[in-house]
């Protein structure tokens, strides 16, 4: 027998070495079927075999990227792994390290959405009781979105024009991939370690079921339900549904439809307060009317009528008392009235309705407010608000206004 004598281990460990130096099996991508599915409860493990018709190949998934699966492997699943197939010495059989698996096919991709959702709901995330009640009047608003897309234009814009008083704190992340769901975890951390936010949005605007898909991501949906400040949900298209959207304390059918619901109308509370207004004015001037009417009632009485001279003095005593009381009436209702006017004129002075009617408008550019012309260059693409509409103007030429 000629040639080098080696050991099993030193064969195995060769073998082992081709496998690790082959590009092409350090970074493999398998379709399959699951079966001998084990997970170790211990190490949290998960070892199958991954088979097809003609062949199987066994595998091993270690609790590191197991953790990071959106559901749950099933017996008979069919799914797609990537991984690297190596050599395990000690058995001398090859085998495939599964870093990621994902469902094969749209019906397998619905199955890991409903079994998350059945999963995180017996659990009680998305109780009615555990939801969060959003305030009335927000005075600072954190959008979770990407920092590009219509999506946030269209939330900054319906925000400012409702509730301009609001301020925003804009928290740029990404919403799709794999790193999305850790970026908006960690964005949520921030805004509820950092910030004195009334209320929080998250989500982004339509795509496919794998461009949403980060938004089912399991860690990002115990986020939402730990938050301490009420989260609205605002994920791709009103037909469009993700785990976000059952755990938030309220979902929103669209990012456009999230900034209505945030905030109140400051129109409509004008509108509302000056209905008011006219109305304590009728109810008051009712009431004194009525008060003087049954005062001459009570006057056209008999006993009054027929003057005696014990009832003189005491009618005069009443005449004093009445004169009294309907001139304090009077002085607390101007008072009142006076400062309802006050807060009324405070409403007004903040609201860019009234602005826009009396023939002001206001430049936009991005969603921005444009404040000086040294923001501006030729060629700029500005919306101009009017108050029954807006349209798209280009700069064409600037010009600063000099003070002599």
């Amino acid at each position: 027998m000629n040639g080098t004598i080696i050991s099993v281990s030193q064969l195995n460990r060769y073998v082992h070495s081709m496998f690790e130096s082959d590009d092409k099996l350090r970074n493999i991508i398998v379709s399959g079927e699951i079966s001998n599915l084990k997970i170790n409860s211990f190490s949290g493990h998960i070892y199958l075999t991954l088979k097809d018709d003609n062949a199987a190949v066994r595998a091993v998934m270690f609790k590191s990227s197991a953790a990071r699966l959106k559901f749950l492997p099933k017996e008979g699943m069919k799914v797609i792994c990537r991984g690297q197939v190596t050599v395990y010495e000690r058995d001398g059989a090859y085998q495939l390290y599964i870093s990621d698996m994902q469902p094969d096919g749209a019906g397998n991709i619905a199955f890991a959405f409903e079994q998350l959702k059945a999963k995180l709901n017996a659990e009680g995330l998305f109780d009615a009781a555990h939801k969060k009640v959003l305030p009335k009047f927000p005075r600072k608003i954190a959008i979770i979105t990407s920092e590009t897309g219509a999506a946030v234009r269209d939330m900054i814009s319906v925000i400012g024009r409702r509730w301009p008083i609001a301020t925003l704190i804009m928290c740029p992340v990404s919403v799709q991939g794999d790193l999305a769901p850790g970026q908006m975890i960690e964005a949520l951390k921030k805004v509820n370690a950092h910030t004195d936010a009334d209320v929080i949005i998250i989500g982004r605007g339509g795509g496919s079921t794998e461009d949403l898909w980060c938004f089912n991501d399991e860690r990002l949906a115990r986020a939402i339900f730990k938050s301490k400040i009420p989260v609205i949900s605002a994920v791709g298209h009103e037909t469009d549904f993700t785990i976000c959207d059952f755990v938030a304390d309220l979902r929103a059918p669209t990012p456009s439809a999230a900034g209505e619901i945030a905030v109140p109308d400051i129109g409509e509370i004008y509108s509302y307060f000056t209905a008011v207004d006219m109305r304590l004015e009728n109810a008051v001037f009712k009431m004194l009317n009525d008060c003087n009417n049954a005062y001459k009632v009570l006057c056209d009485r008999p006993i009054f009528t027929k003057k005696t001279g014990f009832l003189e003095p005491l009618e005069l005593r009443l005449d004093s008392y009445t004169s009294k009381i309907k001139k304090s009436f009077e002085a607390a209702v101007l008072k009142s009235e006076s400062r309802f006017k006050t807060t009324l004129a405070s409403l007004v002075a903040v609201n860019p309705t009234a602005v826009l009617l009396r023939g002001y408008s206001i430049a936009e550019r991005e969603g921005k407010t444009v404040k000086s012309v040294s923001a501006l260059q030729n060629g700029d693409v500005l919306d101009l608000i009017l108050s029954d509409g807006s349209a798209k103007c280009t700069v064409n030429s600037i010009k600063e206004k000099t003070y002599e």
